[in-house]
Formats: C-alpha cells, structure tokens, sequence
C-alpha cells in the first residue's frame, strides 16, 4: 500500500466521524486501529446504450429494473445527468480523465487511439492505494498504448475468465457477477478497491422477439413511442427486446450488491449506476438531441450520504465523476498524475440534505461530437457542439453538407442496424418520408428545442423570435465555455479531428474501400441499410 501523507492518518480518522466529507480531506488516507484504510471503495455500474427515462425509478411502466431503483431509494436519483457525447468509446474517455471529449485529442473520436499523455481515473487510484479491475466493457472501441507503443490497460485489470450460457443468443457471455467476486477474492484484505461492471448489455444486436418470448412482455405496455419512429409491430417488439437487455444488466447489478453486502463490503461502498449514451436506435444513439446524451444516474453509499432516497435536478456530466473519486479517496488532483480535469465534484450534492437544485452554479451541461463511425469520404465525423441549459437545448452542425447519421450509400453506420432502422429507411419514398428526415437527412446549422414542452427534440425553434433572446444568451454562454476549455473547433482548428486516424487498419478509409468492391468488412449495419442509388 501507498505511504501516502501517512502521517495524516490520526487526523483524517478523526474528522472521519463527522460525516461524509469530513474524512475524505483532500491528500490523506483513513487507516483504522488495525492498518485497514478506510477510504470508500468505489463501484462504478455502466450499462451499455440506455436512455435515462428507461429505468422504473423514472416512473418507466414497460421496464423494470429493481435494483437501480433499490440505489437510488438508498441513495440519490439524478434526473438531469449527461454525457458530453453520445458513443461509446469517447462517452467512455470522459467517464476516465474528467475532460469533455473536445479536450482529449484523438480520444475526441470513437474507435481511436487512445493519447498516452491522458492517465485516467483508474490508473491513479491503483497508484494511490486501491485495489482496481474491471468486468465486461472497458473503454472500447480503441486502441491504447504507452508512449513507449506496449500494449496498456486503461482499468489497469480485466476480470473476464468466468462465462455463463446466457439467456439469448446476443446477450454477453460474460459472467459479470462471478468475475466481480473473483476480484474480491484477490482484493488484499483492508485495501479499497475501485471496480468498473461495464455490461454489455442493451447493445445490440437483439434476438428478435426475446423481450415478448423471454421476457413475457407484451407491446401494449409500451405507454409511447417516440413520435420520430413509426409506431408499428416490430418497432415495439425491438423496443422490447432493449427492454429485456437493460433487465438482464440489472438482475447482474443486484447480484453484485448482494455479493458487497454478503462479504461486509456494501456500507463502505460508494456505488455509481449510469450508462454510456442513449438507447441504440435511430435519432438516438450517436446523435446529440435529448435521449442521446440525457442518462440515468444513481447515487449511493450508506456509510456517506446522510439523506438518502433524494432526487437531485441539478445539471452533471459525466466528467463530474473522476473529481468525486480522486476527492472521496483522499488524492489531490495535482498529485494523481491526470492531466487537468474539466469536472466538479459531485460531493457537495452527496453531502447535502436538499432535494431538487442544491448547487446554483449547477446550470448547464455542454455537449458535442466529432467522428464517430466510418463510413464518409475521407473518414469524415459529423461536428456538433451544443448546450443544455434551463428547459432549452441549443445545437450547432458546423458541416451541414454532410449526412447527420453517415451516408446513405455505405449504410447510414452511425445508426446500428435494426428492425426499427429498417422501418424508418422504408419510409422514404412514401407519403411517410417525414419518418426518414427526421433520423437521417440533412439539418439545419441551429437547431433549439424547449425540453419541457417538446422532449423528444421535434419542433426546431432556432429561427423564432420569440426564443431569438435566449437563444443568443445560451450560444454565446457555449462559446465563451468552449474557448475556456481549449477547443480546437472553436478556436479555429477544427480540421485536427477529422485528421486523426481510425484505430482501426481494417476500417480505416472504409468510404474508398466499399467504392474499391471490399464487403463484409462492417457488422453493424443490414445489408438492406444500403442505399443503392445516389440520394440528393
């Protein structure tokens, strides 16, 4: 273990008893009387494409899923959490380094590589004392490596030997909870440990049906549809399916709680259950309106939140997690080694009694995209910047002549492929085509939707005059925000993006390929998501 400040260690378990923060100084340990120290372990949850109403604790009728709602009775519900970007891999950088995707290089674009400059939150806990690994989805897709070009962990150790014959045919294979308790296993005794669960789970692909099969649902549960698909058969029962995957990935969290309480562990643990972006359907994943970015989030540790069963509405991003770590274990950030982190502590809010908005300054959340599938000329992303901010969110498209979810003729690839894709695709040489525009056409450079009154992003009020005022405000408040945080977009090197390579030999140029007659090549698309003629 660390030797870390030791000589602290009187005074940080004294102030301990007081309180959430009031042991958690920053740059010292809690040892009790017999060496153990006493520093929260963390338990970070990340489901796999889930938007945040999907989760009974948001009053979600069509999905149950107990033991988010068992954290967040225990703890806080978050109602205003969100990602700065909406994939994968750099929604993943994030969650890491504490930095908005725009700060991380290369790690701005998904399936990158991942610059050796950026320690992430994992490293500098294993650094400073506490036992670290992970089960499941790490950061992926992406390729990371040390400066000297080895081969590097950025959650420092894989648990994944144990396998399980899981209910469906696309459902993981992985063995969350038994891999969790392997790690345990090898956790020294009195140490704290930092655990990643990343499930795989609601990603697609779906075993189509499973959700009404499996999981004895039945569409007319589904209280709406989202107005920007069809409302049809298949596209219920794809919903469905979703639905059974974000239960399989909450049957696994409660598995593990029950494991931390069995073993003593539960009280000390401060456990964090969110997702990486929203739902894998069309308009959604991959893109920056409402249900792409906006995600669940709960909150708990017995031993630390003192009012529990709150909901907080305050805005929080996902780069709000490495500053409440490194703050909870004791590290002071000019210490961790981690290049500057963007983010505020959430520790305020765990500390506090209030419901509702506690902290004032808690106003806004930004978000953005750059590259993120293949599938343009040139590798090309699809620029986006934008603020959420009151009941308003504000979006720029800097590149308006290029197509919002890839391009047509290489299979729209920012949209995975899917039984409610292949609907929205049909529609556009019918009387239905609006269905097609809204999730894959062009767009407007500005585009300002009321959340409250529209949350589903479907009337663009960037041109009305009665929100021109608050429009101008929230624009100029993202700019001014973007400059202080170093963006190349804003600061007039925007070009830098779209010139970092795919991770990726087999992919890397793919819009050329695909013309050269290479196929076979891309997965996650149906070969019906190709559009065989020119679309002007």
């Amino acid at each position: 273990m660390s030797d870390y400040n030791r000589s602290n260690n009187m005074k940080c378990y004294l102030l301990a008893t007081g309180g959430i923060m009031a042991g958690i100084t920053q740059g010292c340990m809690l040892f009790n009387k017999d060496g153990d120290d006493q520093r929260p372990n963390i338990l970070f949850c990340l489901a796999d494409d889930i938007t945040w109403s999907h989760m009974s604790a948001y009053g979600c009728k069509w999905i149950n899923t107990p033991s988010f709602d068992y954290v967040a009775q225990n703890g806080i519900l978050f109602t205003n959490a969100y990602t700065p970007n909406a994939k994968c891999s750099p929604s993943r950088a994030c969650i890491l380094t504490g930095r908005n995707s725009w700060q991380l290089e290369e790690a701005a674009n998904h399936m990158a590589f991942f610059p050796s400059r950026f320690k992430t939150v994992a490293e500098a806990l294993s650094e400073n004392g506490y036992f670290t690994g992970y089960t499941g989805k790490g950061w992926v897709p992406g390729i990371a490596k040390y400066a000297d070009g080895t081969p590097r962990e950025l959650l420092v150790k894989k648990y994944g030997e144990r396998k399980m014959q899981p209910p469906t045919s696309e459902i993981s294979t992985d063995d969350y909870t038994g891999n969790f308790k392997d790690f345990l296993d090898d956790k020294p005794n009195g140490q704290p440990f930092f655990f990643w669960y990343g499930g795989w789970e609601p990603h697609r692909a779906y075993e189509y049906g499973s959700g009404i099969e499996i999981g004895n649902m039945v569409p007319s549960q589904i209280d709406k549809v989202p107005p920007f698909w069809p409302d049809v058969d298949s596209v219920r029962i794809d919903m469905l399916d979703y639905a059974y995957e974000i239960q399989y990935f909450d049957m696994h969290l409660g598995q593990i709680l029950e494991e931390l309480k069995l073993r003593g562990e539960l009280h000390n643990t401060l456990i964090i259950v969110t997702s990486d972006n929203g739902m894998p359907f069309p308009r959604v994943k991959g893109q920056s309106y409402e249900m792409s970015n906006h995600l669940p989030l709960a909150i708990m540790w017995p031993a630390g939140i003192r009012k529990t069963g709150r909901i907080i509405n305050d805005f929080v991003s996902f780069i709000d997690f490495v500053p409440t770590f490194l703050e909870v274990a004791g590290i002071n950030e000019a210490n961790s080694g981690m290049a500057s982190i963007t983010g505020k502590s959430l520790t305020n809010l765990l500390s506090s009694r209030k419901d509702g908005h506690v902290d004032p300054l808690r106003k806004y959340v930004l978000i953005g995209k750059e590259r993120h599938d293949v599938g343009r000329p040139n590798d090309w992303g699809y620029p986006i910047r934008g603020i959420r901010s009151d009941s308003l969110l504000y979006i720029v498209n800097y590149k308006t002549d290029r197509w919002p979810a890839g391009n047509p003729e290489t299979g729209y690839l920012n949209c995975d492929g899917s039984p409610t894709k292949t609907v929205c695709l049909e529609t556009r040489k019918t009387t239905l085509s609006r269905y097609w525009q809204l999730n894959f056409g062009m767009r407007q450079e500005e585009e300002l939707y009321n959340i409250v009154n529209d949350p589903f992003c479907m009337v663009n009020l960037s041109e009305s005059d009665e929100y021109l005022d608050r429009k101008l405000f929230i624009a100029d408040l993202m700019n001014m925000e973007l400059k202080k945080q170093g963006d190349p977009r804003i600061l007039g090197n925007d070009s830098i993006f779209d010139q970092y390579k795919v991770a990726f030999d087999n992919l890397r140029g793919y819009y050329g390929r695909f013309f050269r007659g290479e196929t076979g090549v891309v997965d996650w698309v149906n070969l019906s998501d190709y559009e065989k003629n020119e679309i002007e």
